[in-house]
């Protein structure tokens, strides 16, 4: 349930955004605006919205998927009220936290702006990886699922390769970060989710 409101409420204002009903400007991560002119909101308002259709669709699609696995596993772990608490704070954390870096790097670099959930998803799908390592994940053209254990730490080398080269303009430093914190956010709170893990993988 928390998972489709997070969905219903995001989907809401990225819509109000395309149609211009919102200003997206006031909305995005802007780095020298957060830093310079203390526009802390920005850091969690960017997470609202997105740069189209097919992203919103595709983080939101992600999202209800992998975010209802994440639930169930959270309501388990600490209850059923305590788990959706933690479940969207760990959200709503992690889309600040995961751009953090990008916020000390681009801090003083006007032209510096970013749009979309895609940290706090990434946060959602690993933290679901730690919970189901061998959960099968598909990747674009591969017509087989790979399991979590080996998708994530691919994910991972593959953020960090395309934000070194920095040739698009995706936010992989923001997946970096948003899928680390996933995966600490949980053993944080409950260190014994490790050996959880590690007994789904035979160890």
């Amino acid at each position: 349930m928390a998972t489709v409101i997070l969905i219903a409420i995001t989907c809401l204002v990225s819509i109000l955004c395309f149609t211009g009903t919102l200003n997206t400007d006031k909305l995005l991560f802007h780095a020298y605006s957060v830093w310079h002119r203390k526009e802390w909101y920005r850091m969690l308002t960017y997470g609202l919205v997105h740069g189209g259709w097919g992203h919103l669709f595709f983080n939101m699609l992600t999202l209800f998927f992998f975010g209802r696995v994440v639930e169930q596993y959270f309501a388990v772990a600490f209850g059923d009220i305590l788990g959706i608490i933690l479940y969207l704070i760990l959200y709503v954390s992690a889309i600040a936290v995961s751009t953090v870096w990008d916020l000390v790097k681009h801090r003083d670099d006007w032209n510096y702006s970013a749009v979309g959930a895609s940290g706090a998803v990434s946060a959602i799908l690993f933290a679901s990886i730690l919970f189901e390592p061998k959960m099968g994940i598909y990747i674009y053209l591969i017509p087989i699922p790979v399991p979590g254990y080996i998708f994530a730490p691919l994910y991972l080398l593959y953020c960090w390769y395309m934000a070194k080269r920095n040739m698009d303009n995706i936010g992989h430093t923001a997946h970096f970060w948003g899928a680390v914190y996933g995966l600490l956010f949980p053993l944080v709170f409950r260190p014994d989710i490790f050996q959880h893990f590690l007994a789904q993988l035979g160890f």
